[in-house]
């Protein structure tokens, strides 16, 4: 089974913890112990897990990504995307976390991102749950 997601974005660029929504999928779908997939359907968003107490360390990513592709370089695609497109591939489309006894297994200090590029926007992502034999 396959669920979707809608998250919405405030920002351009934007770290939006969904822990919570992912396990809430999790528990939906009756996973008791398996692997959890997640994916983003779009070209300019991504997905990261990464630091859930200190939000300065999501603070210091979007900034050195935002030095390392900036806005405007002289990109060719015309749609004045390009630095959002650039990002997303970084930070990558999908994450697996082990689930056991229904809960994600995540460490003490992990959640999981939904990485805005282009926004603000109403975005989509897909949840797989596979159940271990």
């Amino acid at each position: 089974m396959i669920q979707e997601i809608s998250v919405n974005t405030a920002r351009r660029n934007e770290f939006k913890e969904i822990t919570g929504e992912i396990q809430k999928a999790v528990s939906k779908g009756r996973l008791e112990n398996g692997l959890c997939v997640v994916f983003v359907k779009h070209t300019t968003a991504g997905i990261t897990i990464n630091e859930n107490a200190d939000s300065s360390v999501r603070a210091d990513i979007l900034k050195r990504l935002t030095e390392l592709v900036p806005l405007d370089a002289g990109y060719q695609h015309s749609e004045e995307n390009s630095d959002a497109h650039i990002k997303a591939s970084l930070m990558g489309f999908s994450v697996s976390v082990p689930v056991e006894k229904g809960r994600l297994l995540l460490g003490t200090w992990q959640g999981i991102y939904f990485c805005e590029f282009d926004g603000p926007r109403k975005r989509s992502l897909l949840v797989k749950l596979i159940q271990s034999p």
